[in-house]
């Protein structure tokens, strides 16, 4: 149980952290709010809403392994190398791919 509990407790600082710092995550997590009631309402069975909301934590999921990256590559020094860019790209490239992945779902299901 202890082990839980700080495990936990982690994860939400966290969530506390990204919330505070990352403005993209903040928009994501209001996207979430408002278009995941929508998604349990339109789908019509139990699928269709599993993949309308799973595809919207996907991108919450993404967005936080991308700014820990980012947060990352700032840890290692603030000159700007090749290889640092690259990693900071391709993450934010995965964020873009995760929100395609909500407009393709959506729009499957919904069209």
């Amino acid at each position: 149980m202890p082990r839980l509990y700080h495990a936990t407790r982690y994860s939400l600082m966290g969530l506390a952290s990204a919330w505070r710092t990352e403005a993209a995550f903040r928009q994501e997590v209001i996207l979430f709010v408002i278009l995941a009631p929508v998604g349990c309402w339109l789908g019509d069975n139990g699928t269709e809403r599993a993949l309308l909301v799973g595809s919207l934590l996907l991108v919450l999921i993404v967005e936080l392994l991308n700014s820990g990256l980012e947060a990352a590559i700032d840890r290692i020094g603030p000159e700007i190398h090749p290889l640092s860019k690259q990693t900071k790209d391709v993450a934010s490239a995965a964020v873009f791919v995760s929100l395609l992945g909500v407009a393709v779902t959506w729009a499957l299901i919904l069209i």
